[in-house]
């Protein structure tokens, strides 16, 4: 098989207008970027068509390289373009942390690939560049008020705003800043986050209009007067300016795939240490243009599609009528105790014994309310023994199973799966979430943590305990919560695969985004600004003499 680079030469893309026009977008709301990528002006959704029926798209819990979410997504929408269905497709956009640190981009792979790869992984249209200049511009902004007098009488020990870079970089986590001399800044502690970890990324892909956004950025907390009352962006007097920074930012991107299918990218905050989810916008741009809308949420559906059904249905009223949910082989004989160095090696019984992982997964989309298909997500080295070891065991479940092999073949690969969307979207009911906006934040916490992770029990650590009783006396406690955890594991130990029970799942910290509207829980010792491994992808990363870019997808 041709590689991932290789596909891509031998393809030709369609102008981007001829995409638009597609699904019925007129020219006058294209802020075009060049022949192959655009934005569409949020005006568009003005029109009285009906919204098309949503598909969610999570998975498994996954090994480090990923079980294919996004390359399912993909594959899956070339299908319904494949049987001549109205479809467009939403997505989360790349970080440079990931595309040049772990796991490399996120643009898909095979014959299952959005287009041009390498200008979506690599800046694209600056969504991220402005979502981490407006966050720095607070930054600054807080430094500045600070040294020029602090009239707002802002405790420098008690901010709880950071900076944010789109980099994997660990030195940054903990630092000093402001030291050199009096003209330098007040010293004290920071740090910085990843870009995609950002109140201000959660914002914009949560806010329904200008005037939404706006709204939240008034009312983000950034910290505590020296007696102990809160300091909201507002105060500060520069809310406009960071909405002019994203002005453009908010308009959703519109590419396509190798076989033509309309696909939104916007937004990317990660579903391990955010809520995991596109912007609400693009979803609702899909639905608006076309009768099917399919979309992901990061990591396993104990992380994203959770915050998916928790944060982002609740607060956009949309509600998915089918739910796909992603495995492999490899990961379930990861999940059954085989090392990550032979997950090629075929054996049935790993494959046997990882099945509680798929089991526990299946269990949380029926706590939504929502039967799940299955997707087996075909690689090269498994066997139709390893495979058919699944199959029965799914459909002994009264469970829909489709092994799709969109990867080596495109949307042809996966109208199975296709197929059995179709009907699992006719036999929808309306999501149930996991708790109730009213109910205490440690009851909403335990009702995550035991009924999403299988947890026995939850340990509050004495600092989570002073941020309970501090966003009790802030009368935030109506929020709902998202959990930063371990993705590589059910529980918050990233060690431990497969279906981990009588674990404790440890809460160190609780975090208030107030513009964003929810609680951000640290568990474990999950980090909001990755390291880079060894190797990291950036080392793969070429530029030609004619200046084409290969190793980023």
């Amino acid at each position: 098989m041709l590689s991932d680079t290789e596909i891509v030469k031998n393809h030709q893309p369609q102008p981007i207008k001829n995409i638009a026009s597609k699904i019925g977008i007129d020219d006058k709301f294209l802020i075009p970027y060049g022949d192959l990528m655009t934005k569409v002006h949020i005006d568009a959704l003005k029109t009285s068509k009906d919204f098309g029926k949503l598909i969610l798209v999570s998975a498994t819990t996954p090994t480090p390289a990923g079980e294919g979410k996004t390359t399912t997504t993909i594959g899956l929408g070339q299908a319904f373009t494949q049987q001549d269905d109205s479809v467009c497709l939403a997505l989360r956009e790349p970080s440079l942390g990931p595309c040049l640190g772990m796991k490399g981009g996120a643009t898909g792979g095979g014959y299952s690939q959005i287009v041009p790869v390498d200008r979506i992984n690599l800046h694209f249209t600056g969504d991220f560049h402005a979502i981490t200049s407006a966050n720095n511009l607070i930054s600054a902004a807080i430094d500045n008020h600070i040294f020029h007098g602090n009239t707002l009488q802002i405790d420098h020990r008690q901010i709880v705003w950071r900076r944010v870079m789109d980099m994997n970089d660990r030195s940054l986590r903990h630092i000093v800043l402001g030291l050199g001399g009096k003209m330098q800044g007040i010293p004290r502690e920071g740090g910085f986050d990843i870009t995609a970890a950002s109140e201000v990324m959660a914002m914009l892909c949560l806010a329904e209009n200008f005037s939404d956004l706006r709204n939240r950025l008034d009312q983000t907390l950034l910290g505590y007067t020296y007696d102990s009352r809160p300091v909201f962006i507002k105060s500060l007097n520069i809310t406009d300016a960071v909405l002019a920074l994203l002005r453009d930012a908010i308009h959703p991107n519109l590419v396509q795939s190798l076989e033509g299918t309309p696909v939104f990218v916007h937004g990317g905050p990660f579903a391990n240490i955010a809520h995991g989810c596109n912007s609400v916008l693009a979803t609702r741009m899909a639905m608006k243009h076309a009768d099917w809308a399919i979309t992901e949420a990061g990591f396993g559906f104990d992380l994203g599609a959770e915050k998916f059904f928790d944060i982002k249905c609740r607060m956009a009223e949309i509600d998915p009528a089918a739910v796909v949910l992603v495995t492999t082989v490899r990961a379930l004989k990861m999940h059954g105790g085989m090392s990550k160095e032979q997950l090629t090696t075929p054996d049935v019984d790993y494959v046997k014994a990882g099945l509680v992982n798929l089991d526990k997964h299946i269990e949380s989309v029926q706590i939504f309310n929502k039967t799940p298909v299955v997707a087996l997500n075909r690689f090269g080295n498994d066997t139709d023994e390893e495979i058919q070891i699944i199959r029965q065991h799914v459909e002994a479940k009264n469970i829909a199973f489709a092994e799709s092999n969109h990867f080596s073949q495109g949307g042809k690969g996966a109208l199975e799966l296709a197929d059995k969307v179709k009907i699992a979207a006719e036999n929808t009911q309306k999501f149930k979430p996991l708790y109730q906006l009213e109910q205490s934040i440690v009851e909403k916490i335990q009702a995550v943590c035991m009924q999403m992770y299988g947890a026995k029990d939850v340990a509050f650590t004495k600092d989570a305990e002073k941020d309970l009783k501090h966003i009790e006396s802030l009368k935030l406690t109506h929020l709902p919560i998202c959990i930063a955890k371990a993705p590589s594991s059910l529980s918050d130990d990233p060690l431990l695969h497969g279906r981990p029970r009588d674990f404790q799942v440890t809460v160190r910290n609780i975090h208030i985004n107030s513009g964003a509207g929810f609680l951000v829980v640290l568990t474990g010792n999950i980090m909001r600004m990755p390291g880079l491994p060894k190797v990291p992808a950036a080392e793969k990363v070429q530029v030609l003499d004619d200046g084409e870019i290969i190793g980023v997808g």
